[in-house]
């Protein structure tokens, strides 16, 4: 008697490709990306439905407006429904371990969002996770900002080689990203912070490593005046950000030095640009006739947060609803687990 066939074995699923942090594009990535972006922006349709049927995750641990509204926006531009999770409606609040968590949302979503006080939160749920994870802004990085902010510069700039921007106020997560932007994208960055605020030295080391390559530089310095002297972008931010809301009084003091005004602005080229990733504090890390004036890109900048996130997530996942997407997937760019 002849013994039945075995079936064949079901593949193994393909290791998902996260973003968290910049560096996980690489420079190839991030053009990749914000080539995708600029046909977006200029036609939405090129990728409408692209998910069609996909569910998108979103936890949010910390609020949001820009982030939560521009995923929601682009998963829905994408077919996808966008499935927003607070920590309070999940059981992660009662006591269930973040890996459970990851890979039970495993079974029931095509890709998870997360904005979260923590770094280290975001990397143990993409650890956990076979779908990929997106880091919506932790305290230490705002990758999803960086792309946006490249993206603005390009259309400002055309080339970035030989641009200078500079970022004045405090080593945060957003400035940590925009160094990592720095390295990848190949512009000159001129972070100055007070002293005890300055960016992370291992984040400036590996983005100058990489802008050996793509021509880029990061500086850091103490000296606003020197950051903005001839800049072609000045770029500014709250000076008290994600879990550090009990040091508000004391950093107000600190960072008076740094807040940019027209005076400063005078220093920057003429041709100059303001930035600021929002919200803003008119009157603290900028002044409103700066913010509010012909300089000022924040609004573009803002917008353009819809579409580097609706080309991040077709790049992720829309391979993956294609005929051979393990091929796909083989291409350089955003991070894999093992």
């Amino acid at each position: 008697m002849t013994a039945p066939a075995m079936p064949a074995p079901i593949a193994a699923r393909p290791a998902p490709r996260h973003l968290l942090t910049l560096d996980d594009l690489g420079s190839e990535g991030l053009r990749a990306i914000i080539d995708l972006a600029a046909t977006v922006k200029a036609d939405p349709s090129a990728v409408r439905g692209a998910l069609a049927g996909g569910r998108i995750g979103m936890i949010f641990e910390a609020p949001s407006t820009r982030t939560r509204v521009s995923f929601e926006a682009a998963a829905w531009l994408l077919g996808a429904l966008p499935i927003v999770l607070r920590l309070d409606e999940l059981q992660l609040g009662r006591g269930e371990t973040v890996a459970d968590t990851a890979r039970a949302l495993s079974l029931y979503l095509d890709g998870l969002t997360i904005r979260a006080f923590s770094q280290s939160a975001v990397e143990e749920f993409a650890a956990a996770a076979s779908i990929p994870v997106i880091n919506a802004l932790t305290g230490e990085h705002h990758p999803c900002q960086a792309m946006a902010d490249v993206l603005t510069l390009r259309e400002e700039f055309g080339s970035l080689a030989g641009v200078k921007v500079a970022f004045v106020g405090d080593g945060d997560n957003v400035c940590a990203s925009l160094i990592e932007a720095a390295g990848l994208a190949g512009f000159d960055l001129h972070v100055a912070t007070p002293p005890g605020y300055e960016p992370s030295a291992p984040v400036v080391f590996r983005s100058r490593i990489a802008a050996s390559s793509t021509g880029g530089s990061v500086t850091v310095s103490h000296d606003p005046l020197l950051a903005v002297d001839g800049a072609d972008a000045v770029y500014a931010d709250v000076w008290t950000s994600i879990g550090h809301d009990a040091e508000r009084a004391g950093r107000r003091e600190i960072f008076e030095r740094f807040r940019v005004d027209a005076s400063l602005m005078s220093r920057a080229a003429r041709s100059a640009i303001f930035l600021h990733c929002l919200p803003a504090h008119r009157g603290e890390e900028v002044t409103a006739e700066v913010i509010d004036g012909p300089q000022s890109r924040v609004w573009r900048q803002a917008e353009n947060r819809l579409h580097t996130e609706v080309a991040l997530l077709h790049e992720l996942l829309a391979g993956d609803r294609r005929e051979g997407h393990a091929a796909d997937r083989s291409r350089p760019g955003l991070a894999r687990t093992a």
